[in-house]
């Protein structure tokens, strides 16, 4: 797979650093989520995954430009952690990763896609809604089980 001519694959676990740094440059991060531990789990289950692309790092080994978690939950496939690397922001890289993603959730069976976006980012509501999300009448509850 490619995103924009750049190889995508599975996240190497060694990955970790790089990725959480990129989540926290794009303002994914919360103090009450540790983000080491969502990637852990992702690689640990069989119907999730993260996928990660990177580019050559000019002789300094690849660099990680953009992620994106997911998840089939035998219900639905779910989108997480879509991040892409500030200088390679408008390239098309974003899309490509959710194509990737999205093929992935499609081979694993998910009928159907979704992700939560805070209602503050419009941006984020901005790039979804052109790649065909649309909002859904549906009000998000939790419960938090690790306090």
């Amino acid at each position: 797979m490619t995103a924009a001519g750049i190889p995508i694959g599975r996240l190497d676990p060694a990955e970790t650093e790089a990725a959480v740094a990129l989540w926290q440059a794009a303002g994914l991060t919360r103090p009450w989520n540790d983000p080491r531990a969502d990637i852990a789990a992702a690689l640990a289950c069989p119907t999730a995954t993260i996928l990660a692309a990177r580019e050559d790092g000019g002789g300094t080994g690849d660099r990680l430009v953009a992620t994106v978690m997911a998840g089939f939950d035998g219900h639905r496939g779910w989108l997480y952690y879509l991040a892409v690397a500030d200088d390679r922001r408008g390239q098309g890289l974003g899309r490509a990763m959710v194509a990737a993603a999205e093929a992935w959730l499609a081979a694993e069976g998910a009928p159907k896609v979704q992700l939560m976006i805070r209602a503050d980012n419009a941006a984020a509501r901005g790039f979804y809604g052109r790649l065909g999300y649309e909002q859904s009448d549906v009000m998000v509850v939790g419960k938090r089980l690790d306090r």
